[in-house]
């Protein structure tokens, strides 16, 4: 999520979705795993988000961060039901709007936990199963939608002074209502690194033609279990790109994935990654169309006996 200048999302071959999109993990993905936290999204119509589980970002940047969220969009962030509800049909919505003068408002969700983290020789699965904003061509310019993650550092010691080192992990990522979608991550230093920042070391454009017409669970796999560790991105239970710790050093590998983590779900409008692909919004930009979350699940590998899932 966080792309500056000379952003270079690389096209890559599509992957196929199963004839019946999956919004679930498939029982192989976490057999044996433990499940650490899981939102069905199932509140009442027009009502926000569990506020024990989930903080709202409000405003353009963290305090004390960049401005427009280091991302240069252009939205303001809210906690309004006008732009975060759930929709009565067991889904989250998370809805841009733009006012009669032309200021748009969106907004950005957060799990309060943030110790998402798989164990030495164990691993963690990360899934959202989601739609994309149900929009397209020149009236989505401008549209981001995204499922992503950042060290739990961040919260303590602020993005401008942490990102990327402590790790970014972007698990789904849309533009401008393109059939497609992206994982990244990012680590390291910016710009330049191993992590070739500001782009992120990415899977490139993955077609899906589905993706802003129905509901597809896209996840993140960490396996400490295997050697060298491994990230893997997955759509309805096919991996389609993996990275490894070889791929930009163990100390780099370590810094961006061995700790705890925190979930975030946003529509954010305008900045850099639209611009790379046509730019927006423009006046013909739609405003009102959200993305849908069915729900989001953690699952870790157990700890050993006499542990708990969740790390607490």
């Amino acid at each position: 999520m966080w792309f500056g200048p000379g952003l270079d999302k690389t096209i890559a071959a599509p992957i196929v979705s199963h004839p019946n999109a999956s919004v679930e993990a498939s029982g192989s993905a976490t057999a044996g795993m433990e499940l650490m936290f899981r939102d069905n999204f199932d509140g009442p119509h027009g009502t926000g988000v569990n506020r024990s589980d989930w903080l709202y970002d409000i405003g353009t940047s963290y305090p004390g961060g960049p401005p427009q969220w280091g991302t240069g969009e252009i939205e303001s962030m809210t906690d309004s039901i006008n732009n975060v509800y759930h929709d009565g049909q067991g889904h989250l919505a998370i809805r841009p709007l733009r006012d009669s003068e032309g200021n748009w408002t969106s907004g950005r969700i957060e799990t309060t936990r943030s110790n998402f983290s798989a164990q030495p020789g164990g691993k963690l699965y990360v899934e959202a199963s989601l739609q994309q904003p149900a929009v397209y061509g020149t009236a989505a310019a401008g549209y981001w939608p995204a499922f992503w993650m950042l060290g739990d550092e961040i919260r303590t010691h602020g993005t401008h002074l942490l990102w990327p080192g402590v790790g970014e992990w972007d698990v789904m990522e849309g533009v401008n209502g393109r059939d497609s979608h992206f994982g990244t991550l990012h680590c390291g230093v910016a710009p330049g690194g191993p992590c070739n920042e500001f782009n992120g070391l990415g899977s490139g454009e993955k077609s899906c033609q589905s993706c802003t017409s129905d509901f597809h669970a896209y996840a993140i796999e960490y396996d400490r279990a295997s050697a060298p560790e491994t990230l893997s991105w997955i759509r309805d239970g096919q991996k389609y790109f993996t990275l490894n710790e070889n791929q930009v050093g163990t100390q780099t590998w370590k810094k961006a994935t061995q700790h705890g983590f925190f979930l975030i779900l946003n529509v954010a409008v305008g900045g850099a990654f639209p611009s790379a692909f046509g730019g927006g919004p423009t006046p013909s930009t739609l405003q009102g169309k959200p993305m849908l979350v069915d729900h989001v699940a953690v699952y870790r590998t157990p700890t050993h006996t006499g542990g708990t899932a969740d790390g607490e």
